[in-house]
């Protein structure tokens, strides 16, 4: 059989099937910018912040080159913004999925506030208290997704590996610059 012969009329996905992939690709679509703004959000203070006040500071020697951040910020954002867009998807009515999408803004949120307490404010004590926050809601998230959707802790466990680099990245600085 040739596939110049098939009617381009004739779909394999059912019409109610279509108009679902279409909301659910709005929806994923959604789930990643919402993951992304948070992240660009941030952006906003770095950006001021590297070439002056950041450049003065003593690094760990682990430290990565400063255009590494943005490539894996992203990748990691579109991944959250994935593990979103698969629990929000799930019927209201599951069980764990309002604790889940709870804990995921939270940790959004915290993940939102460190960029202005490190970069913003210098306060890279109080950005390392904050961070460890961050860690737990990241963990504690990770957890409750599990319960939803098994896939999702792949998806989020890049996030939680790479916080805890942070982490250490981020005491290591408040260490060398008292």
């Amino acid at each position: 059989m040739s596939f110049s012969r098939i009617n381009p009329d004739v779909s394999l996905i059912p019409r109610q099937d279509r108009k679902n992939m279409n909301s659910n690709f709005v929806q994923l679509i959604a789930a990643i910018l919402i993951c992304q703004i948070a992240g660009a959000l941030g952006a906003i203070f770095t950006a001021k912040a590297i070439p002056s006040w950041y450049m003065t500071l003593r690094r760990p020697s682990f430290n990565p080159p400063n255009w590494i951040f943005g490539p894996v910020w992203t990748i990691l954002y579109t991944l959250m913004g994935i593990a979103l867009y698969r629990v929000w998807k799930l019927d209201p009515a599951t069980s764990g999925r309002t604790m889940g999408l709870t804990l995921f803004f939270i940790q959004l949120a915290l993940n939102a506030l460190w960029t202005p307490l490190f970069f913003g404010l210098h306060a890279l004590w109080l950005a390392f208290a904050e961070i460890l926050f961050m860690w737990a809601a990241i963990a504690l998230t990770l957890f409750q997704f599990n319960s939803l959707d098994p896939v999702t802790t792949w998806l989020l466990a890049p996030y939680l590996a790479w916080v805890s680099f942070a982490s250490i990245l981020n005491y290591t600085y408040a260490k060398l610059n008292p």
